[in-house]
């Protein structure tokens, strides 16, 4: 498989992304980091914003969601939004509050599942924690990002000569009792939580009396790879959704002059059900759509005109035909791994793409020189959801579902392809840039 330079280049690079964003608080600071580098310009929520025809900017909320956006040159009214839209967080893992406690002379941290992991895959792998802290200021409290870099947690397996049956049946693990990650052999004397704050304290330079309270994602320290005959495959945990939040970053940072007003919204939450104020069923993009407008002098009846002119993809991760399990596809609707961006298509509304969205993203991908493909689950299996729908719904434009297929979605180390990432950043790159119609 041919793969040049370039697209080489752009798959570590997504692989250097994730690789520096072990948690959703560490992906927005890596994404803002890499935005204020590209000359945008930080705006806050609580100050008063002052938009320039051709400016580019960005703003966080909670930490873990960030929206970038670029002025257009046409006016808003005539021109409308492209929005693309994905999401920070990825299923696994997050300690609990109160998360060190001793089991017969040994430290372990109690862990909560979050979203749907593959859990098995968590097991006997180089974990670590990252996250944030929150400390005692003279102004109330300030938060830090914390990551430990060496493997500092481990889930080990329980041998297979206890669990005869593991091979036939799965690994299953209670997640009350045997989720518990291992920290290290207690010290005689000392308390298991006044050990670990300790750790933190001594991590950060800090007094560990202005520790208030932490959040800790567990994550892989393991660093994404290539692989594959010709290594067109890459490796790495986050796949899901951090290569679409780079994808869509990629995109809006080297489209320039765009003549509508580009958008990139990436949300956390997107695992557990949007709902928060941080998450896309929250009113982050609503807040920002209407403060564009209303920063360009648009009127009520002006914002509803610009919405029926704008378009909206969500970006979220599909699933590639796995050839050892061809009972678990659609039969129709098989798609490769390096075969082109995919098209999500769900009769119930769980994606928001409808029959003229998808012809339109279809020109896209011509417009932009590479392949597509079309998705659809089986139809007797549940079948996820995404932001789509959400926020097509909240802004009232017409959306579509799609993403990069990939292998073991929701595993600890997740598969895709080379080629794949680089045509989703074409594609997106070319609906940023699309003329106003």
């Amino acid at each position: 498989m041919m793969i040049t330079p370039e697209q080489r280049a752009l798959a570590q690079d997504l692989l250097d992304f994730i690789d520096a964003s072990p948690s959703p608080w560490h992906a927005v600071a890596t994404a803002a980091t890499r935005l204020t580098a590209a000359g945008f310009t930080r705006l806050e929520e609580c100050a008063r914003w002052q938009l320039e025809i051709g400016g580019r900017y960005f703003v966080t909320r909670g930490g873990a969601s960030l929206i970038a956006f670029c002025i257009g040159h046409k006016p808003l009214v005539e021109a409308g939004f492209r929005i693309v839209g994905a999401h920070t967080d990825s299923p696994g893992l997050r300690l609990k509050p109160l998360a060190a406690h001793a089991c017969d002379a040994h430290a372990r941290l109690g862990v909560e599942v979050y979203g749907g992991p593959i859990l098995a895959t968590f097991t006997d792998r180089d974990l670590s924690l990252a996250g944030r802290v929150h400390l005692r200021s003279a102004h109330g409290f300030e938060t830090r990002l914390l990551r430990f870099s060496e493997p500092l947690v481990r889930l080990p397996n329980l041998a297979i000569h206890m669990n005869r049956e593991v091979n036939d049946q799965g690994l299953k693990l209670n997640k009350q009792t045997e989720l518990p990650l291992m920290l290290g052999r207690l010290t005689e004397g000392r308390e298991a939580g006044e050990a670990f704050t300790a750790q933190i304290a001594d991590a950060l330079e800090v007094d560990a009396q202005d520790i208030l309270n932490t959040e800790f994602n567990v994550y892989d320290t393991q660093k994404g790879s290539f692989w594959g005959a010709d290594l067109e495959f890459l490796a790495d945990s986050q796949l899901d959704n951090l290569a679409s939040c780079h994808a869509g970053l990629t995109a809006l940072m080297t489209t320039e002059h765009p003549e509508a007003t580009t958008l990139c919204a990436l949300f956390d939450h997107e695992e557990v059900g949007s709902t928060s104020s941080t998450g896309a069923d929250g009113s982050f993009v609503a807040d920002v759509v209407a403060r564009i407008a209303s920063g360009l002098g648009l009127d009520e009846e002006a914002r509803l005109r610009t919405a029926s002119r704008s378009f909206f993809i969500s970006a979220d991760m599909a699933h590639a035909y796995h050839p050892n399990f061809p009972a678990a596809y659609e039969p129709n609707h098989k798609v490769l791994v390096n075969g082109g961006p995919v098209i999500k298509t769900n009769a119930n509304q769980r994606y928001s793409t409808s029959g003229d969205t998808a012809a339109r993203f279809m020109l896209l991908c011509e417009a932009a020189g590479v392949p597509c493909q079309q998705y659809a689950h089986r139809t007797d299996l549940g079948c996820g959801s995404t932001i789509g729908p959400i926020v097509a719904a909240s802004l009232g434009m017409p959306g579509i579902d799609v993403g990069s297929p990939m292998w073991a979605m929701h595993s600890i180390r997740e598969s895709a392809g080379v080629l794949d990432h680089d045509y989703m950043v074409n594609v997106l790159q070319t609906a940023f840039a699309q003329p106003a119609a």
